[in-house]
C-alpha cells in the first residue's frame, strides 16, 4: 500500500508541474502534460549527473597534483559550485539567456517561475524556468572549475574566489549568450550542441590566461628550459575522477536535448565511442613514444574525446564519433608536450583537454556533421560558422580573463609567496593537511 501511495503522489506531482514554469509549451504551442513532466524529470536528472562532475574534477585535479595541495584543490572546487550557483542566479543566467541584444541579455535576472517572458531564447524547450536554470548553473560551474586545475599549487585562494565570481557572472554568460541565448553567432550557423566551445573552451582559454600571468610552479623547468616532471600524488584518485566525469557526461550531452526524446540514446552512444577512442589513441601514441603505458595521458585522452564530441554528439554518426575521439586523443598528447616546450605549466592538462580539444571538436563538426559536414557533401558553410564561433569565443574568453588576471595581480596579488608554495597551500592557505598522519610538508617542502 505504501509503495502504491508513493507512486500515486509522484504521478500527481508530475501532472502538477505545469504550475511551475514554461506552462508545458514549446515555441508557444502546448504539449501533453506527460511529455512536459518527463522532459522536466529528465533535465533535472541530467543536471544532477553534471553536478556530480564537480566531484570528478576535484578528484582529477587533486590526484594529478601533490599531496600538500590537496585540501586547496578540494576547497576551490567546493567554492566554484557554491559561488557559481549564487552569482549565476543573480546575474549570469540573465546575461546568458535573457532578452536583450546580440551580445548579452538584459532580463531574466534572479529567475523564478514567473521569468518566462524574459527568456524567449529558451522557448524551444518545455521545461520550467527553474529547471532550466539548475541545468545551466551546473554548466557554469563546470566552465569555472576547469581553471582550478590549471592554476593549481601556486594561486592565492582569495584571488581564485574573485576569478570564480567573474567567470560565472560575466565571462561564461556572455559567450553563452552569443551561442545559445539568441546572440549574434546564430546568424553564422554556429553549432555547439552541448558546449565544446561555449563551456569547455571558455574554461580552457581562461586557464591559459591565468597560467600566463601566474607563471610556472617552482622547479617545473630546469635552468636550460627543459620541463621537469612533478608527479601527482594519487593517480588512483585521478582515475576514479575521470570515471566520474565520464559518468556525468551522460547528463552533459544527452541532457542538452532538454527533453526526454529518442535522441538521448544516440547521443549517449556517440559520447561513449568518442571517449573510448580518445583514451585508446592517447594510450597507443604514448606507448609508441615512451614504450610504456602512460596513465596520465590515457586518462586525459578519454577526457579529450569527451570534450571533442560534446559539440557534435547529436549531429554525427557513431563511426564519425570514433574518428573525432581518435583525433582528440592524439592532439591532446601533442598539445601537452607543446605547452611544456613553451614553458607553460598546466599541472592537469586543462588547457589541452578543454581549450584545445574543445575548439578542435567544434571545428570537426564542420567536417563530420551528417548532413552539413564538408566530408558528407555539405560544403564549407558550417565549417566557416564553426571557425567564426571558435575564434570569437576564444578571443573573448582569453582576452577578458587575461585582463582580469592582470588586474588581480596588480591589486590583490595572484600568486602565493615562494615559501608558501614550498610548504604547500594546504597549510599556508587553510591551516590543514589532507593526510595528517603523514608529515607531507616536510617531506615535499623542496620538491
Amino acid at each position: 500500500m505504501k509503495q502504491k501511495f508513493l507512486a500515486s503522489v509522484m504521478l500527481l506531482a508530475l501532472f502538477a508541474l505545469p504550475a511551475f514554469g514554461l506552462e508545458g509549451k514549446i515555441n508557444g504551442e502546448e504539449i501533453p502534460a506527460m511529455q512536459y513532466a518527463m522532459d522536466t524529470m529528465w533535465v533535472l536528472l541530467a543536471a544532477v549527473l553534471v553536478f556530480f562532475m564537480q566531484a570528478g574534477f576535484a578528484m582529477v585535479e587533486s590526484g594529478f597534483t601533490r599531496a600538500k595541495n590537496a585540501v586547496n584543490i578540494m576547497m576551490k572546487n567546493m567554492m566554484d559550485f557554491s559561488i557559481g550557483s549564487l552569482s549565476f542566479w543573480f546575474i549570469g543566467f540573465g546575461i546568458m539567456f535573457g532578452n536583450g541584444n546580440g551580445f548579452f541579455g538584459l532580463s531574466g535576472f534572479m529567475p523564478d517561475a514567473s521569468s518566462v517572458d524574459d527568456l524567449s531564447s529558451l522557448a524551444w524547450s518545455s521545461v520550467p524556468v527553474v529547471a532550466a536554470f539548475f541545468f545551466q548553473a551546473v554548466f557554469a560551474a563546470t566552465a569555472t572549475t576547469i581553471v582550478s586545475g590549471a592554476v593549481a599549487e601556486r594561486i592565492k585562494f582569495s584571488s581564485y574566489l574573485v576569478i570564480s565570481v567573474i567567470i560565472t557572472t560575466l565571462v561564461y554568460p556572455v559567450s553563452g549568450h552569443w551561442g545559445w541565448g539568441g546572440g549574434w553567432l546564430a546568424s553564422f550557423g554556429f553549432t555547439d550542441f552541448a558546449g565544446s566551445t561555449i563551456v569547455h573552451s571558455v574554461g580552457g582559454w581562461a586557464s591559459l590566461a591565468a597560467v600566463l600571468v601566474l607563471g610556472p610552479r617552482l622547479g617545473k623547468f630546469t635552468a636550460d628550459g627543459k620541463a621537469r616532471a612533478i608527479p601527482g600524488h594519487n593517480i588512483p584518485m585521478a582515475t576514479l575522477g575521470v570515471f566520474i566525469l565520464w559518468f556525468g557526461w551522460y547528463g552533459f550531452n544527452p541532457g542538452s536535448t532538454m527533453a526526454a526524446n529518442t535522441d538521448i540514446g544516440a547521443i549517449a552512444l556517440t559520447t561513449t565511442l568518442s571517449a573510448a577512442a580518445g583514451s585508446l589513441a592517447a594510450f597507443f601514441i604514448t606507448y609508441a613514444k615512451y614504450k610504456r603505458a602512460d596513465a596520465g595521458m590515457t586518462l586525459n585522452g578519454a577526457l579529450a574525446g569527451l570534450v571533442a564530441i560534446t559539440a557534435g554528439c547529436a549531429g554525427v554518426s557513431p563511426l564519425s564519433s570514433v574518428f573525432i575521439g581518435i583525433i582528440a586523443g592524439l592532439v591532446v598528447v601533442f598539445s601537452v608536450l607543446l605547452l611544456d616546450n613553451l614553458k607553460i605549466d598546466d599541472p592537469v592538462g586543462a588547457i589541452s583537454v578543454h581549450g584545445v580539444c574543445g575548439a578542435l571538436g567544434t571545428l570537426l563538426l564542420g567536417f563530420f556533421e551528417k548532413e552539413k559536414g564538408l566530408l558528407f557533401g555539405g560544403g564549407t558553410d558550417l565549417l566557416v560558422g564553426q571557425a567564426i564561433g571558435v575564434v570569437a569565443i576564444g578571443a573573448w574568453a582569453f582576452g577578458a580573463s587575461f585582463i582580469l588576471m592582470k588586474v588581480l595581480d596588480l591589486t590583490m596579488g595572484l600568486r602565493v609567496t615562494e615559501e608558501e608554495e614550498h610548504v604547500g597551500l594546504d597549510y599556508s592557505e587553510h591551516g590543514a593537511a589532507a593526510y595528517p598522519d603523514f608529515n607531507i610538508s616536510s617531506v615535499t617542502a623542496r620538491n
